[in-house]
């Protein structure tokens, strides 16, 4: 599970912290997803945006502990 997150001595969950990484991440994606014209091609938008969100959530948790040890 991941730790807590110190930033400027206030704490976050490190599972917030994963999410507003994935949503970041996410909301380039979109931009790129909706320049190539991938959305015209699918039937509910924001299902794909709701996958692609839980997917890169999961990434960032499992990336994050990783890029810790890298950093310290």
């Amino acid at each position: 599970m991941l730790d807590e997150v110190n930033f400027l001595g206030i704490y976050f969950s490190g599972a917030l912290v994963a999410a507003g990484v994935a949503w970041l991440v996410l909301m380039i994606v979109r931009r790129l997803l909706r320049w190539v014209g991938f959305y015209r091609l699918i039937w509910h938008p924001a299902l794909v945006d709701i996958a692609l969100f839980g997917i890169l959530w999961c990434l960032s948790a499992w990336a994050m502990p990783i890029l810790a040890r890298m950093l310290a």
